[in-house]
């Protein structure tokens, strides 16, 4: 990949997050979207995803590595987001206080950013679906497309 397209891709992902964080602050349909503890964890395989990309196209010796790390990112991304979908169908499964949102709320970083990181939601919270789908949905439909995309340009020949 080129170095643009390292970029283009570390744009979308930080889009993604930045979309996420209106929704959570501004609202959808006069609905307020209280990030959970598995949403939390999707921003950080986004976050996770844009930086691996940003070092792949800057420093070049260690590209393959860093194009490595950002399909880590997309699979982890997948896992979290596929569980997060499975839940919004199976809402018996999530209940009351989650304890991963006892877990993640306790690290500094929380602290520092609530507004970015701070799990307040329940994970099998319906909320109103956004041009058809919820927003778990339309997490795991991006990082199935960036795990592909990085998938096949980690493996495709160099010209």
């Amino acid at each position: 990949m080129k170095r643009s397209q390292y970029q283009f891709l570390s744009f979308i992902c930080l889009g993604l997050v930045a979309f996420a964080v209106i929704l959570q602050q501004v609202g959808y349909q006069g609905v307020s979207f209280l990030p959970c503890p598995l949403c939390i964890l999707q921003r950080v395989g986004y976050l996770g995803i844009a930086l691996a990309c940003l070092l792949a196209g800057g420093i070049s010796p260690m590209r393959r590595f860093f194009h490595g790390l950002a399909i880590l990112a997309a699979g982890y991304g997948v896992a979290v987001a596929g569980h997060h979908v499975w839940l919004l169908f199976h809402p018996g499964e999530s209940c009351g206080v989650d304890p991963l949102e006892l877990w993640i709320n306790q690290f500094q970083i929380v602290q520092g950013l609530p507004w970015l990181f701070k799990a307040d939601g329940l994970c099998s919270a319906q909320l109103p679906a956004i041009l058809g789908l919820q927003v778990p949905e339309w997490s795991l439909a991006w990082f199935s497309v960036f795990l592909i995309v990085l998938i096949v340009t980690f493996f495709r020949r160099p010209r």
